[in-house]
């Protein structure tokens, strides 16, 4: 176990000790696929077709035979309509066909000409001629039978987890119920007699040192955003009783206890001495800025998390750490949030001897710029801004530098 007075363990570091640890939990669940949005697969979605199922075409125009039409001005009878949903006839030599956009190419035809590119002639009856005002190259236009999904191919592979453009992808292999991996269970609480609850007190009658529970708030929304059920156990007094019962309830019906605040070595600080009376603990003091109290340990069979009090020093650390592993513990592989490259407009002239992840949003230069305060205490820079940079220990920013953007959107889905 990490004592308080042992070197500060590089992020990094800490994330290869605590992945390890989320195994993925046990149970899956058969969803539909209207209503597996954030859910991650538990095994792979196979294809039993071939998207297109057949060539058709990206266009609305004519069909017709590329040797039929090797010079512009060629005129053509329209020999039959092809409307998406319906099967045309093969294609009689020296004709073409009207045809829409998706609907089965005839067989006979190699290319599509867009309505554009010809003009329809009037008849007294019959579907018509038509003057072709371009020569077509063989393929021209059509989406070839299976261009987009093989049958047989593995189409999204366990451990995907599962957006709008995916459930997309399941409905169009014929998928209408998906076998997902079953929500974790997180019992959620803080500590600290100084938390007050929003609506219980009005502002003017706080007391003396007491702040508003903010680190619930958000905790609790990026847990939902996770797919986590959530078990909310409100506030607990900076009594050792009260967190080792509150432990001990929260870790038989939970496969994570998650709390912020107490995780330091002060008299007040119950966790650590309340999770080793029931279990095991390792607390680590991170190299990082904002953010290093941070604890991980078992109660039983449930996870244990414990996060610093400081708002920002909790959403960050969150972010990066408990994120990854509620992912993890889903089944999910790739779990390291993307970094980008941008253009800082700021400069930041004192290197810290921990890695930082300073808070800024985009400028209409297409630069970066840097909230003002840069302070562990202070939410509205994370309200403020659209991400991070992530910028390592040690390291000056002068202004046109590049640097490595995590945006909040990454961090917070």
């Amino acid at each position: 176990m990490n004592r308080p007075n042992n070197p500060l363990k590089p992020l990094d570091a800490a994330l290869e000790d605590l992945l390890p640890q989320a195994a993925p939990l046990q149970g899956t669940e058969t969803v539909t696929t209207f209503d597996a949005d954030g859910r991650v697969l538990v095994q792979d979605c196979v294809s039993a077709l071939q998207v297109p199922p057949q060539d058709n075409s990206s266009m609305d125009g004519y069909a017709v035979r590329c040797a039929d039409v090797a010079a512009v001005g060629v005129v053509l009878p329209v020999s039959q309509r092809i409307a998406a949903g319906s099967a045309g006839d093969p294609l009689v030599p020296g004709s073409a066909a009207r045809i829409f956009t998706g609907a089965p190419v005839p067989a006979g035809a190699d290319a599509i000409l867009m309505q554009e590119d010809c003009e329809a002639l009037a008849m007294e009856d019959g579907l018509g001629q038509v003057r072709i005002n371009a020569v077509p190259r063989r393929g021209q236009w059509i989406r070839s039978a299976g261009e987009d999904i093989t049958r047989g191919a593995v189409v999204l592979p366990a451990g995907t987890r599962l957006t709008p453009a995916e459930l997309g992808l399941a409905a169009s292999i014929g998928l209408h119920q998906l076998q997902v991996a079953r929500r974790p269970r997180v019992a959620l609480f803080s500590t600290g007699d100084e938390l007050v609850m929003p609506g219980q007190v009005p502002p003017e009658q706080m007391r003396p040192g007491a702040i508003y529970n903010s680190n619930r708030f958000f905790l609790r929304a990026m847990l939902l955003r996770l797919g986590c059920e959530v078990t909310d156990f409100g506030i607990v007094p900076d009594r050792r009783d009260a967190t080792i019962d509150a432990l001990r309830e929260a870790s038989a019906a939970h496969d994570l206890i998650l709390t912020s605040g107490g995780v330091s070595v002060g008299e007040e600080d119950h966790i650590k001495p309340a999770v080793e009376t029931l279990g095991t603990l390792d607390l680590w003091q991170i190299a990082m800025k904002p953010g290093k109290p941070f604890a991980y340990g078992r109660i039983g069979a449930a996870h244990f998390m414990g996060l610093p009090g400081n708002p920002v020093s909790s959403f960050l650390t969150f972010a990066l750490l408990v994120r990854p592993f509620v992912l993890r513990l889903q089944g999910v592989h790739d779990v390291a949030p993307q970094s980008l490259a941008a253009r800082a407009d700021f400069t930041w002239p004192k290197a810290d001897k921990r890695r930082e992840f300073l808070r800024v949003r985009h400028n209409a230069a297409g630069g970066l710029e840097l909230f003002n305060n840069q302070s562990s205490g202070v939410l509205t820079s994370a309200a403020w801004g659209d991400g991070v940079v992530d910028n390592p220990a040690g390291q000056t920013i002068a202004s046109g530098d590049t640097v490595r953007f995590i945006s909040f959107a990454e961090l917070l889905s």
